[in-house]
């Protein structure tokens, strides 16, 4: 273990060497949601994460894995052990998934994107490497750091190991359809769906669990409404949507075109852009004294504001 952290450690430190402490920088992966927050302001200079799994320690539940490594990489060596995250496979990074900050479709069943992250290790405005949280599940005390850097863009830092936290993969996973079933009841029925969408007409509901009790669910499913079992989720619309939970009944919201809102989360697909709000200004204010803390010269990612799609 000491020799894989002294690796890490200087493989982290030419990062933060070619970071540097001047001019305007920003982190890139593979640009799956490059455009999220505003694009990055010209001139602006990009690197990349280092890549590679660290530590894997399957009977613990956590890996400590470089930010520049793919998801799907990650998944793929879990997968030998039985085990996965719940980061959302996009063929994005590990970086760009923490820094994006948004859920997986299976989030209900895996978990939030900023639960996964038990430490993080990031590059400060200054050029220095910074870690925040532990390897455990309760290991804070203070300031939750990682939590804080979830969904923050590389405008705070930018991140270039994590520890993450695992869970394992079910035996069966199941997809089922209904057009009878009112969504917002499945709840009610089932104990946790790994992922629940709905169109306005039909409901996808996906179970994860052993066969057995996949099994007891759908019959559960099948007293109330009429349910097939299918190959997967529906195809989604191009455009992404962040929206409070409780307004998803309000599906006017979305326009004309078809669109898909997954139930109890908050995130939905829709043909047409969201509209640009925006930031509350309490948020905006607050936003801008963390921003200050952190970097204080605005060298972080510029052009990107967190919150803002």
């Amino acid at each position: 273990m000491t020799a894989k952290l002294q690796v890490t450690d200087r493989v982290l430190l030419d990062f933060a060497n070619e970071v540097g402490d001047s001019g305007p920088v920003a982190i890139q992966g593979n640009r799956t949601r490059w455009e999220l927050g505003g694009p990055a302001s010209a001139g602006t200079r990009l690197v990349s994460a280092p890549t590679g799994i660290v530590d894997y320690v399957p009977d613990e539940m956590t890996v400590t894995v470089r930010c520049g490594t793919t998801v799907a990489e990650l998944h793929h060596a879990l997968a030998e052990k039985g085990q996965r995250t719940g980061l959302p496979e996009r063929d994005g990074t590990v970086g760009g998934a923490l820094a994006a900050g948004e859920n997986s479709l299976h989030m209900l069943g895996r978990g939030r994107v900023r639960e996964a992250a038990l430490q993080l290790r990031y590059v400060s405005d200054d050029g220095k490497v910074v870690t925040g949280g532990g390897p455990t599940v309760k290991n804070v005390t203070g300031f939750d750091l990682p939590r804080l850097m979830v969904g923050s863009l590389g405008t705070l830092g930018l991140l270039c190991e994590a520890i993450l936290r695992t869970n394992p993969i079910p035996a069966c996973t199941r997809w089922l359809r209904s057009e009878t079933i009112d969504p917002f009841a499945v709840h009610g029925t089932v104990l946790r769906p790994s992922a629940l969408l709905w169109d306005g007409s039909s409901t996808w509901i996906e179970l994860e669990d052993h066969p057995a009790a996949v099994d007891a669910e759908q019959a559960r499913l099948a007293a109330i409404a009429d349910v097939e079992q299918v190959d997967g989720p529906p195809v989604f619309p191009e455009h992404r949507w962040s929206v409070p939970p409780a307004t998803l009944r309000s599906t006017e919201q979305f326009g004309d075109g078809p669109w898909i809102a997954s139930i109890g989360v908050g995130t939905a697909w829709a043909s047409n852009a969201q509209p640009v709000t925006p930031v509350d200004r309490g948020v905006a204010a607050l936003a801008a004294r963390v921003k200050e803390q952190f970097d204080h010269r605005g060298r972080l990612n510029p052009g990107r504001t967190p919150g803002v799609r």
